[in-house]
């Protein structure tokens, strides 16, 4: 039973202290949206201005200080593929320096649980459809986003290495979770450095204000990609972490340990191009550039185990994308 349910109904609620790292992000953000209503819960939270997680001798005393008995640690330097190209040598040294520092200044005040946050990009470049988790480290993986990748890699493997020399001695349990293509309130609407369904926000609105006649996409419009609403994320990121350790156990094993959350079910970017520009009301038309790069084919996640375990994603593509729109023109356009 987890800790925040392991109230009886004689004795009062306590309050279990719970770390947020990365509160700011999409997820994080959507992580504290979900534990915020419970009663029994106290959310420590942290801006980057307040602790710079790279910094070793700043988390340590933010640990110490603060002593929560469980972490989510969904803090990252996350980008598109322009500037995963751009900055590959950010990308490496801050998300490596976050997850070392965090795991294991939270190991070192005793934190017993703490869930990881990774992406599906840690799959190889050409790895068998839909990817289940034991396609890690099968191949070389996709080059624009390798060093991003790589870092998430190694934050699997802290936890799990952790697990296995303090596990029994300490009791720590520390797990991962690999999201797909997330989406959601909060996102990035960069024109450079977005994804793809904020970039395709930010242009069918800016067409639909301008009135412009067409919109061209790159490619052939024929890629697959599967996409999940970060609320869905939340609930997922919560579930695996209040897992009962047997069930936990059970499901995988200590060398792979982590577990994919993903929706389901895919469309292509033609299909989505559709959704968005009906979503929005752009009324001109959607033109694609086949010379242009496609990109892989398809990425879709192998969601069964999690499936089994008690969770599926609720919100619907459409739904979700009306909701980020209207999130998109009171928050974002101007």
């Amino acid at each position: 039973m987890s800790d925040l349910t392991e109230n009886s109904a004689s004795s009062p609620k306590r309050s279990c202290k719970i770390y947020v790292a990365g509160h700011r992000g999409m997820v994080g953000s959507a992580i504290v949206r979900s534990l915020s209503p419970r009663e029994n819960v106290e959310i420590i939270v942290r801006t980057h201005a307040e602790l710079d997680l790279t910094d070793q001798s700043a988390v340590r005393e933010f640990f110490k200080t603060e002593r929560p008995e469980q972490v989510y640690l969904a803090a990252a330097k996350v980008g598109g593929i322009h500037a995963n190209n751009t900055y590959p040598a950010e990308f490496i040294y801050q998300n490596l320096m976050v997850q070392a520092n965090v795991i294991h200044e939270a190991f070192n005040v005793g934190v017993k649980k703490l869930l990881f946050l990774g992406s599906s990009c840690i799959y190889p470049k050409m790895v068998p459809q839909p990817m289940r988790e034991d396609s890690l480290l099968t191949g070389i993986l996709e080059q624009t986003n390798e060093p991003y990748a790589v870092a998430k890699i190694a934050g699997i493997k802290l936890c799990e290495s952790y697990n296995r020399q303090y596990g029994a001695s300490h009791g720590i349990d520390y797990r991962s979770v690999m999201p797909t293509n997330l989406y959601g309130y909060g996102d990035n609407y960069h024109p450079e450095n977005s994804h793809v369904i904020p970039a395709l926000i930010r242009r069918f609105h800016e067409s639909k204000i301008n009135r412009a006649p067409s919109i061209q996409i790159w490619g052939s419009g024929k890629p697959r990609r599967e996409f999940l609403f970060v609320d869905d994320m939340a609930r997922a990121s919560i579930h695996v972490m209040e897992l009962d350790f047997d069930t936990y156990s059970r499901n995988t094993q200590p060398m792979l340990s982590h577990i994919n959350v993903g929706k389901g079910e895919d469309v292509t970017i033609a299909e989505l191009a559709s959704l968005i520009k009906e979503v929005v009301g752009y009324e001109g038309r959607i033109e694609f550039d086949p010379s242009k790069p496609d990109g892989t084919l398809r990425k879709l996640m192998d969601s069964s185990r999690l499936n089994s375990l008690g969770w599926s994603a609720k919100v619907e593509l459409k739904e979700g994308l009306k909701a980020v729109y209207a999130d998109f023109v009171g928050n974002v356009a101007h």
